[in-house]
């Protein structure tokens, strides 16, 4: 975690009044559906853009509450709340309740177990044993899935059972600054999801891998943060670990609390059933799928990539979701797809890593892989010789494995080393044309790649120095291509106007529209380049074009940036990530430093800029309108009260039985809106 940089006595003069975001903006929902591939971006962002930007900035987090809206600073809240719980709801929304995938029950671990609903439950409680969790707690009917389809629509498929299992009174303070006392009731949903699985009228049963990886990266950014430490078992307190056998003392268990270890468990078990999947069946050489990927593998030899697109015949095992047939329907491999697996399957290899060099490891992570809960790597995969890795199904040898082709595949796939740039797509051959976004994006991706072979910090802390450094072959070659790749962003996609072209063909003509989520995506990438090579033409890139979106883009009568201003503008949930991850970016490594003087980047009005922008598009300025949904209750600040509204907060978010829909909608984002003005 980076330190302090602001005292919240500072930052509680950014106050604003929330209500006032919302003022003459209008956010209408075009498409309802979710699609976990952006989506899952966003909220990764919006998870980094959550408690630990607001703890960076010197807010105690122990002084939130999530009842008291827009407390201590509005800023504070909608960082610390609802950007965060935003995030971690809907990861629970898409895996437990939504039945949008195959079953784990029936993924590959289950089945190396026998395959049956009962061996799942025994698994269950072997991890919520290892985290001091009352197995009886688990929620009723919950339902995980080992990968989601590619989309589908987050309307609830029957009546949801609101029935009130108990009730409570809490001081509460809403949006629009009223106080007061709600009767708060628990309904029979909060702990049965039998009634919370989504339609499938609408399901894309496609696996895309940028749809794996957009949830992948949610399961292993929360399973860091839900296991990076331990607690006393008798009393829940969180301790830091001091060994990696701690939690055999009989005194504490794993994960920084009971009930975040479980959910830490449940996320680390379905992501090593999506790795095992890539690994296993979706490798394609151009002909079949299922094709060999190995610690060995060399693209050079004979390319295998995963194909953008998988239709899935589903059947049922058990009465539980299952896949019965895969089919290519999409043999191209795209730029997309492997920067969203290559930068949360980096992550995973961090989280899981065991390698003998990396004395800098938590050991509260090597406790979680140290053969039980889960299993050991191999010692071949942990020494220092990788010419004698072998192919395995633990968590850190897969995610060895996938890392290493996945890096391989984007140098020798995508990476047009002539001229020192990512291409789109490969199917046999380069394609010619790069994409901006994809470009920029790629340079976050290829960081945390970085960062993890070089046993540097990750997750939330990797903009931070360690105490190991291994210099890696991989690590050295991942640098190169960051500064190839930032080099061209700066010298071949940026246009006379300061704004970044939202891409080229190569030898060819450039794309010259300059849509907002490009803007944003490439201060995020260049900072990330910044950040890795210390490079400050990166930095000095990265504010320019922010000063330039702030001069050309902002549009005062909707309070945040516009396509052009009084101009109409279609936000996706890849807009949604480009903004919240280049403006956290911006307040940490981009404010003004000594003898910098731009007003757009000082910090109070950076913070201004990621209040309007959160509260007028992503809460939306009505229930009806917004770009998110529907929330949770509790977490975020929403209640059921008896005879209340759809939105007892006030927040213009309403709480998923009241969220439209013929029953209710899911905590998730839309994947389009419009914003413009209200007239």
């Amino acid at each position: 975690m980076s330190r302090p940089i602001l005292s919240l006595t500072a930052l509680a003069a950014m106050v604003l009044c929330s209500s006032a975001q919302a003022d003459g903006i209008r956010v209408e929902v075009l498409d309802k559906r979710f699609q976990p591939a952006g989506s899952m971006l966003a909220y990764t962002e919006f998870e980094l853009s959550g408690e630990p930007l607001a703890e960076s900035l010197g807010l105690d987090l122990d002084v939130l509450d999530p009842d008291q809206l827009n407390q201590p600073t509005s800023f504070d809240y909608a960082a610390g709340i609802e950007s965060y719980e935003y995030s971690e709801e809907a990861m629970y929304a898409l895996n437990y309740q939504s039945r949008m995938g195959p079953h784990l029950s029936n993924g590959p671990l289950n089945k190396a177990r026998g395959g049956s609903p009962d061996k799942l439950g025994q698994r269950f409680l072997e991890m919520a044993k290892s985290v001091a969790f009352p197995a009886d707690e688990i929620p009723l009917n919950l339902y995980p899935i080992s990968l989601p389809y590619e989309s589908g629509m987050p309307e609830f498929a029957q009546p949801v059972d609101q029935t009130v299992v108990s009730s409570d009174q809490v001081e509460h303070l809403d949006a629009a600054a009223q106080e007061q006392k709600l009767n708060t009731q628990t309904p029979a949903y909060f702990r049965d999801y039998k009634s919370l699985s989504w339609s499938n009228k609408d399901t894309s049963k496609v696996i895309n891998p940028a749809a794996l990886g957009g949830i992948l990266l949610k399961e292993v950014m929360w399973s860091q943060d839900f296991l990076g430490g331990m607690h006393i078992a008798a009393s829940d307190e969180e301790v830091e670990a001091e060994s990696s056998t701690q939690d055999q003392d009989g005194v504490h268990a794993l994960g920084v609390s009971a009930a975040d270890g479980m959910n830490g468990m449940i996320l680390t078990e379905l992501s090593l059933d999506k790795l095992l999947i890539l690994q296993d069946s979706l490798g394609y050489d151009g002909k079949k799928l299922g094709a060999a990927i190995t610690p060995d593998y060399d693209p050079t030899q004979g390319a295998v990539w995963f194909p953008h697109k998988v239709s899935v015949k589903e059947g049922s095992n058990n009465g539980l979701n299952a896949i019965n047939e895969l089919t290519v329907t999409d043999a191209s491999s795209s730029l997309r797809d492997n920067w969203l697996l290559l930068w949360p399957v980096s992550e995973y290899f961090a989280y899981s890593d065991q390698r003998q060099a990396n004395t800098g490891q938590n050991p509260a992570f090597t406790a979680v892989f140290d053969g039980a809960p889960f299993a050991a790597a191999p010692t071949e995969n942990t020494d220092s010789d990788l010419t004698n890795n072998v192919k395995a199904s633990d968590a850190f040898s897969v995610a060895s494995n996938l890392s290493n082709m996945l890096f391989k595949n984007l140098a020798a796939l995508h990476f047009n080393a002539d001229k020192g740039t990512l291409v789109d797509s490969y199917d046999g051959k380069q394609s010619q044309q790069v994409t901006t976004y994809d470009a920029a994006y790629s340079l976050v991706a290829l960081s945390i790649f970085q960062r993890a072979q070089d046993a540097l910090p990750v997750g939330y802390a990797s903009a931070d120095g360690g105490d190991v450094n291994l210099k890696s072959a991989n690590g050295k070659q991942a640098m190169d291509m960051i500064k190839a790749q930032a080099d061209f962003i700066l010298n071949s996609l940026t246009a006379s106007n300061g704004l970044v072209n939202n891409g080229m063909t190569l030898g060819g003509k450039q794309d010259t529209a300059q849509s907002l989520d490009t803007q944003f995506a490439a201060i995020r990438g260049l900072t990330a380049a910044f950040l890795a090579t210390e490079d400050n033409r990166y930095r000095e890139a990265a504010r320019n074009i922010y000063l330039a979106v702030e001069q050309q883009r902002f549009d005062s009568e909707i309070n945040t940036w516009a396509s052009a201003p009084g101009q109409p503008t279609i936000h996706t949930p890849w807009t949604a990530a480009a903004i919240s991850g280049a403006l956290r970016e911006a307040m940490l490594h981009l404010k003004n430093q000594e003898g910098e003087e731009a007003e757009a980047l000082e910090l109070n009005t950076l913070a201004q800029r990621y209040v309007s922008w959160f509260k007028g598009v992503i809460n939306g300025p009505s229930i009806e309108q917004g770009m998110q949904l529907a929330e949770w209750l509790g977490d975020s600040g929403e209640h059921q009260v008896d005879g209340g509204n759809a939105d007892n907060d006030a927040d213009n978010v309403a709480r998923v039985t009241a969220a439209g829909g013929a029953h209710g909608t899911a905590m998730v984002m839309a994947s389009k809106v419009e914003v413009s003005a209200t007239h």
